[in-house]
């Protein structure tokens, strides 16, 4: 890659890191790519609102490619003294997403300057922390025809520069799950004049370790208890309300809909058996990130080529990417590019992009032109 290239996307990445923005909120990190694909390439530029890609065309009856990255930060401090830290009072990138970013605006540079045979669509995406920016952006795949895309996320636990592969499931599904029972209030001491929904609830959570039991599915399926809120902090007033909240997560989307129905399902029986009223609603929707064997080999092939070691994971990863909503649309695949057996792990005050995944992604995904 180019040096000089290669110190302009660390510069970029470190401006990044300074301006961390949460999901949905990405205004300056949008424009900042925005002005940095203007000043140092020639590509279209394409402004979709809340997210963007930019297009190197290489002709027409050329294949269409596009590569992902995510950009958006977490809602949690920095933890760390870096001399590139956070300015935004507790938000900071402590997943990656500002590497991921900027791998991509370099990998763009390196485009423009030199070429390619194919059309390639760089798309920059927000939301991915929350599931909600894969979704919307995945039209791109349709209005373009796109026939293969392809990202990398950093990954800690895994020899550092290393490329980490798996052929079909990549990442679980997982949904959050929150159940509102409604009962009537009473006297604490005449409970049996109201409706508690606080034995609903207890059953529900009793329930679920028969309802995960490995073998009753073929894959992982998983359901954590993250909040249980019943009643209110008074001695004299027994609970009429409560409200439960899950994740629920499973490497198979079917097995992941089957835990969904039979919770919905337990939770009506409940409340009909109890006298009480149910709702359910569900946030941060991540369906399973799905690679196609045909793309995952020439992530090997391309890592190989450059002189990466290459390295097969024996299982999907637990944690949930919305990068699945394009691999269910045409050709495609994830892989991780390690940051050491012993770095900090994603999500800790202790971890920050490192600046040398810059060279390897950007390499990594030159390579995949070339296949």
């Amino acid at each position: 890659m180019n040096q000089a290239n290669l110190q302009l996307v660390k510069q970029l990445r470190h401006e990044l890191h300074q301006h961390p923005e949460v999901s949905l909120q990405e205004t300056w990190t949008k424009q900042h790519l925005i002005d940095f694909l203007k000043q140092h390439t020639k590509l279209e530029i394409i402004d979709r609102g809340l997210w963007f890609y930019a297009v190197y065309h290489a002709g027409t009856n050329r294949r269409n490619i596009a590569f992902r990255a995510d950009f958006d930060a977490l809602p949690m401090p920095e933890g760390i003294d870096l001399p590139y830290g956070s300015r935004c009072p507790g938000v900071s990138h402590k997943c990656g997403h500002d590497g991921h970013a900027a791998a991509l605006a370099g990998f763009a540079l390196e485009i423009d300057q030199q070429g390619a045979k194919q059309n390639i669509f760089f798309l920059f995406q927000p939301a991915e922390e929350i599931g909600a920016g894969g979704e919307p952006c995945s039209v791109l795949i349709k209005e373009n025809q796109i026939e293969e895309i392809f990202a990398f996320h950093n990954m800690s636990g895994m020899p550092f520069r290393s490329v980490n592969v798996i052929d079909n499931t990549a990442h679980c599904a997982s949904r959050g799950m929150a159940i509102h029972m409604q009962g009537i209030p009473s006297h604490a001491s005449q409970p049996e004049a109201g409706i508690n929904p606080a034995l609903a609830i207890a059953a529900i959570i009793l329930a679920i370790p028969a309802l995960i039991a490995p073998e009753k599915h073929q894959g992982l399926v998983l359901c954590t208890v993250i909040q249980v809120d019943i009643g209110e902090k008074a001695f004299g007033i027994s609970a009429s309300m409560g409200d439960l909240r899950l994740t629920i997560r499973a490497e198979q989307e079917t097995e992941l809909d089957r835990l969904q129905q039979t919770l919905e399902e337990l939770a009506a029986s409940l409340a009909l058996r109890d006298g009480l009223t149910v709702s359910i609603s569900y946030n941060d929707i991540f369906p399973e990130t799905f690679n196609h064997k045909e793309s995952v080999d020439k992530i090997r092939r391309a890592a190989q080529a450059n002189g990466l070691e290459v390295r097969e994971l024996a299982k999907a990863q637990r944690g949930s990417e919305d990068f699945g909503y394009y691999t269910k649309l045409t050709k495609g695949a994830i892989c991780y590019l390690g940051n050491g057996e012993n770095y900090p792990p994603l999500h800790t005050f202790g971890f920050d992009f490192r600046d040398e995944l810059l060279e390897t992604a950007i390499t990594l995904f030159l390579g995949l032109t070339k296949d």
